[in-house]
């Protein structure tokens, strides 16, 4: 009887736990990933993550986190109804020459609560130009037509 009492205790917080998680919030991202490219010095380095609430209650960004002071995300502090989309904004610090992969995690009360997104790309160096000095021609080594 004991073992009977078990196996349906199981068996009930099981299902529980199922139809609690097919009922939460869920955060699905367009991509998770997005490549920069190369870009120059200083360019533009803010991107957005959109995503949709595809759960069948209202999501809840807690947090995110990028993996580096140079990595600062923003990401909306109500909540967001089932079928919304919404986006977590990222600014890179273009300053920064090199290549990069950085990280951001976003912390929610969804089932996928906590999800990694990446950013990546390679930030190039200015390009130097040379300039050589140009000689002046002395005004009376020019020729004048009349």
């Amino acid at each position: 009887m004991k073992k009977l009492l078990l196996l349906a205790s199981v068996l009930f917080i099981g299902f529980s736990a199922y139809a609690q998680e097919s009922t939460a919030a869920k955060i699905s991202f367009e991509t998770e990933t997005i490549d920069y490219g190369n870009i120059e010095k200083g360019a533009d380095g803010n991107r957005e993550f959109v995503f949709t609430n595809t759960g069948l209650e209202p999501l809840i960004i807690t947090n995110c986190k990028g993996s580096c002071g140079c990595t600062v995300p923003s990401w909306p502090k109500t909540p967001i109804a089932p079928g919304e989309k919404a986006s977590i904004k990222v600014k890179y610090d273009t300053q920064r020459v090199g290549q990069f992969t950085k990280t951001i995690t976003v912390m929610s009360n969804a089932s996928n609560d906590n999800v990694v997104l990446k950013i990546r790309g390679v930030v190039k160096a200015e390009e130097k130009v040379e300039t050589v000095p140009v000689k002046k021609e002395s005004s009376a080594s020019t020729l004048q037509v009349k």
